[in-house]
């Protein structure tokens, strides 16, 4: 039933498979700045590479028993299930006990660093746990003699990996209900040792990049496990004669793991900025992380059918003033979003953003730390001089306690959420319909096959303003 998602399954990948040039789910504004006139935006990539997908529920799973301030939770524990866009299927499980899920929650694949396990000294035991039990060894007969048990079905296998992901993702207290799915869990975590974190199904490094008309820009590196990559036609500079080259010069329409890629801007170019998206078909790596833009529970990777991955990056030009390429990334380390600015131009670079202004000076790189409180959402804009503008948004989602709450005796509580069904979309509530999540004893969601329309590079929402910067802001440099 599983073996598209199994080990054994990653070899002999197909090759690849690209849909039509669409704009991808995650976009943001990219905006171009020149030494006068108003900056052009364009449609830009998304903000770190690899799959997209949408949750669609739980899917094999039994049940545990959560222990916490002298109290005993039943949830249920076991694998969700994915739907990528652009085609393929993702399973997974939860390393974020204390949240729900939501069931029409859209995800993206995540460095450890911008999540809960970035800080977790045991990420990499979850990993071993992940490629040394169930769907990854599927021989059920087999996984059993090494547990101590008789017999494992897929609903034990799969709660007895959950519950062992638990006990290092959340340090809970955590058994499994069924004693062949506790023998599991046991042997699991007796067994586990520290992995490497794997890396991305496809990225493009770095996510902006700037230079001058004239000049071949970049490079930009590709990262893939993927056999091949196709680059998809460059927005935002078609009328500018802008083309993707190799270090020669020579136009580019593919690629491959390491492979340098250049705009290649012409002379006469006016001061403008280019999107490139790539896209690729390959199983996405065990271990790798997922998160939402949601409040919904951050998941890792248990297993993968070939499925559609994609990366983007952004190119901006002028002649003279400042050039900057822009690119953002949470940092759950200091608890904040990372804002780099890298300003190859001849005059620094100077952009307001939460009431503060900020500068990078003439060929220089500036990363300022944007300080967050977990679970807050973010949305704020970056604005610069003749009109630049770029919109981030997105929630930090750092720790796995995000639910605790204090009482009045000072002892920290569990707020539980407890899930109700729901079907994709949402129809409570300020559509916060959740699915069966390891935080309740609600009968699990998903019992038959749903038909899932998915949208190649759907949930895009470009804003473009313009605007000055308030000159009055005070300096964040003080």
């Amino acid at each position: 039933m599983y073996s598209v998602f199994t080990r054994a399954a990653r070899h002999g990948r197909s090759t690849v498979r690209i849909a039509a040039a669409v704009l991808l789910s995650g976009l943001v504004t990219a905006g171009a700045i020149s030494g006068a006139g108003p900056a052009r935006a364009v449609d830009g990539a998304p903000e770190q590479g690899g799959a997209s997908a949408v949750i669609s529920g739980m899917d094999t799973h039994g049940m545990a028993v959560v222990h916490e301030d002298g109290k005993d939770e039943q949830v249920s524990a076991g694998l969700f299930r994915m739907i990528v866009d652009g085609g393929g299927m993702l399973q997974t499980y939860c390393v974020d006990i204390h949240n729900p899920t939501r069931t029409d929650a859209r995800y993206q694949e995540t460095p450890w660093s911008g999540t809960s396990l970035g800080a977790n000294k045991n990420a990499g035991k979850i990993r071993w746990i992940l490629e040394n039990s169930y769907p990854q060894v599927n021989d059920l007969a087999a996984l059993a003699r090494e547990a101590g048990t008789t017999t494992l079905t897929e609903q034990d296998a799969a709660a007895g990996t959950q519950v062992a992901i638990w006990r290092f993702s959340d340090q809970a207290d955590v058994d499994a209900v069924s004693p062949a799915a506790e023998k599991l869990a046991d042997h699991l975590q007796r067994s586990a040792v520290n992995l490497a974190e794997p890396r991305a199904s496809l990225t493009l490094t770095p996510q902006a990049v700037s230079g001058h008309p004239g000049e071949r820009v970049g490079p930009v590196t590709v990262r893939t496990d993927a056999g091949g990559v196709s680059l998809m036609p460059l927005t935002g500079a078609a009328e500018e004669g802008v083309r993707v080259v190799d270090k020669k010069g020579h136009p580019v329409t593919s690629a491959a793991d390491g492979s340098r890629l250049y705009f290649d801007i012409p002379k006469d170019a006016d001061a403008g900025s280019a999107a490139l998206s790539v896209q690729a078909s390959t199983t996405v790596p065990v271990g790798r992380a997922f998160t939402s833009d949601t409040r919904s529970q951050a998941q890792i990777l248990a297993g993968s059918s070939e499925s559609t991955v994609a990366a983007g990056t952004t190119a901006t030009w002028a002649r003279q003033g400042a050039v900057p390429a822009l690119s953002a990334q949470k940092n759950c380390a200091e608890g904040g979003v990372d804002i780099t600015v890298a300003n190859k131009g001849d005059e620094p670079f100077t952009f307001a953003l939460m009431g503060k202004r900020y500068t990078a000076a003439a060929e220089a790189t500036r990363t300022v730390t944007i300080p967050l409180q977990e679970d807050q959402a973010y949305d704020f804009t970056i604005t610069g001089p003749h009109g630049f503008e770029k919109r981030l948004r997105g929630i930090l989602d750092c720790r796995t306690t995000s639910a605790a709450h204090t009482d009045d005796k000072g002892l920290r509580t569990q707020a539980l959420i407890q899930p109700s069904p729901a079907s994709v979309g949402g129809t409570g509530a300020a559509g916060t319909d959740l699915a069966d999540t390891g935080t309740s004893n609600a009968t699990p969601v998903i019992a038959g096959t749903a038909i899932v329309l998915v949208l190649v590079g759907g949930a895009a929402l470009v804003l473009v303003r313009k605007k000055k910067a308030p000159a009055e802001e005070p300096s964040g440099d003080e």
